[in-house]
């Protein structure tokens, strides 16, 4: 649903007195490791005296959940789900951000469907140019929430040629999950990015962190201070299947068509990345009263930037 937004990875820790991990506590230069992570430019940065043992774990956590979430990769337990409507013993990972997405879909009356999948792949197919009505409603019809199944012993998708798309909830759980990573290894000051943003503790400054939302316009609203708590944000256009940006990649499964919003930019915090990343992509196809409503139902979410 809300993909091919940037991926930029970033995790940042402030030095953490080595107890916790059986370290002497001492000063330790940042290293700051540069690579692809989920299809995307990656960077890690630790200021810890063990920093590239706790660099390679995490770059050890974020392909493991890639073999689980990616589109692009044939042998991940999501695609590998998709190309055959089952998946058996399904990983733990992938049922909690079923689980999540089921709630999302309850709670947003259906705007959050990651069934679409088969809707983003037809308009990737038209090289820009909106699908003929046809096509539209053929596509249409492998689209809908309660055609899914799951538990642990199984993912079932019960029409035929349905797909999943788990990407308005994932990057917030990779951050969420390599967050978690490193606070069980004692790190206590952490910022996870990766598209959506996870924060631990404080900044090196020892303030907040300050996390500025972008739509990808260029556009810089006032940054957001966050402490212990995760935030995501979507744009409607940010990115878009047209050259003229005007057929955007977050699609309304009721209708098949992109977001006919005047929003530019949602953000949303959370104490998890992964739900903050759900509710800023259900509000994509909410007006502000609907997105209010919404979150009467998460009372630990704010809605903190919308333009």
């Amino acid at each position: 649903m809300n993909t091919l937004r940037r991926r930029l990875l970033q995790i940042s820790a402030a030095a953490f007195a080595g107890a916790a991990v059986g370290l002497p506590a001492r000063a330790a230069a940042p290293l700051q490791w540069r690579g692809v992570a989920m299809g995307a430019s990656a960077s890690i940065t630790l200021a810890h005296p063990d920093a590239a043992a706790l660099i390679a774990r995490a770059r050890d956590e974020i392909a493991r959940l890639e073999h689980i979430f990616s589109l692009h990769d044939p042998a991940s337990a999501l695609s590998r789900l998709n190309a055959t409507g089952r998946l058996a013993t399904p990983p733990f990972e992938l049922l909690e951000c079923l689980a999540l997405s089921a709630t999302m879909h309850a709670a947003s009356a259906g705007r959050f469907d990651p069934t679409v999948q088969p809707l983003w792949q037809l308009y990737a197919e038209t090289a820009g140019q909106a699908p003929a009505p046809a096509a539209l409603a053929q596509r249409l019809a492998r689209v809908g929430w309660q055609a899914v199944r799951f538990d642990a012993g199984a993912v079932r998708l019960t029409r035929p040629g349905m797909a999943l798309t788990l990407n308005g909830v994932a990057q917030g759980y990779v951050a969420d999950r390599v967050a978690a990573l490193l606070r069980a290894a004692g790190l206590r000051d952490v910022l996870v990015n990766t598209g959506e943003f996870n924060a631990l503790g404080v900044a090196p400054d020892g303030d907040d962190w300050q996390i500025t939302p972008d739509d990808g316009s260029g556009n810089r609203p006032a940054p957001v201070a966050l402490r212990d708590a995760a935030m995501a944000s979507s744009a409607p256009r940010g990115t878009a299947f047209d050259a003229a940006g005007q057929i955007g990649h977050i699609l309304d499964p009721r209708s098949g068509l992109p977001a006919r919003t005047p929003w530019r930019l949602i953000s949303v915090t959370a104490p998890q990345a992964a739900l903050a990343d759900a509710l800023s992509t259900a509000m994509c196809l909410m007006t502000r009263s609907e997105m209010v409503a919404l979150l009467r139902a998460f009372p630990a979410a704010r809605l903190v930037h919308l333009s």
